[in-house]
């Protein structure tokens, strides 16, 4: 290990930031690390020092670091970024690897899961678990779409897009020209098609994948 390798944990929760901290500082006694809370406090960091990987949470008091990876790469092409959080993989960490995350680790992990991602990440340049591997392989193999929107229909992205701003059944069918049960049926099936039961995780698949405007 490099006497210059610098590590930066960036959470807005103090507990969490002084465990991941201790764990690599005895993992890498010969490296610095810094810890920090804010999207301000990451800037100015990746301003002033040479960062060889940053431990990033996803949500901060001023925003999601969604919106900051593409800055913080184009300030520092060579860093190595890996998300450490605790929503869900299957919903998030294609996302965030397809914005330049080099890993996604969930906050559940084992120490030694820790310990690995962060070795896989510092020497491979990545780190995927092993059931994000297996998604990727299906999109590839089964050509199963990495954006899980891009299986519903034109009608039902339509219907899921209103259903997401808060349109209620009744104002859909009336705005589309339907009947109310066409509209429950059309949810029923976008919910079956996307695996899930609730609008708000039909909320946050949207925030994370819905590009376009319809």
């Amino acid at each position: 290990m490099e006497t210059s390798m610098t590590f930066v944990v960036a959470d807005d929760h103090s507990m969490v930031r002084q465990g991941v901290s201790f764990l690599l500082n005895d993992t890498y006694p010969e490296a610095k690390v810094l810890q920090t809370g804010s999207f301000l406090e990451i800037l100015k960091l990746v301003n002033q020092e040479k960062i060889n990987l940053l431990l990033l949470d996803i949500n901060f008091p001023d925003g999601t670091s969604l919106n900051i990876i593409p800055t913080i790469k184009k300030l520092q092409p060579n860093i190595k970024i890996l998300i450490f959080s605790a929503y869900d993989e299957e919903m998030y960490a294609m996302r965030y690897l397809n914005v330049g995350a080099n890993g996604y680790l969930q906050k559940l992990s084992t120490e030694e899961e820790i310990k690995y991602a962060v070795n896989s990440v510092i020497t491979n340049g990545k780190y995927v678990s092993k059931n994000i591997q297996n998604k990727i392989m299906d999109s590839f193999i089964l050509k199963k779409p990495l954006n899980p929107l891009e299986i519903l229909s034109n009608r039902e992205i339509e219907i899921a897009k209103l259903l997401v701003q808060g349109v209620s059944s009744s104002k859909i069918a009336e705005t589309l020209n339907i009947k109310k049960t066409t509209v429950s049926t059309y949810k029923n099936r976008v919910f079956e098609k996307l695996d899930i039961n609730n609008l708000s995780s039909l909320i946050s698949l949207f925030h994370l994948y819905y590009f376009k405007e319809a």
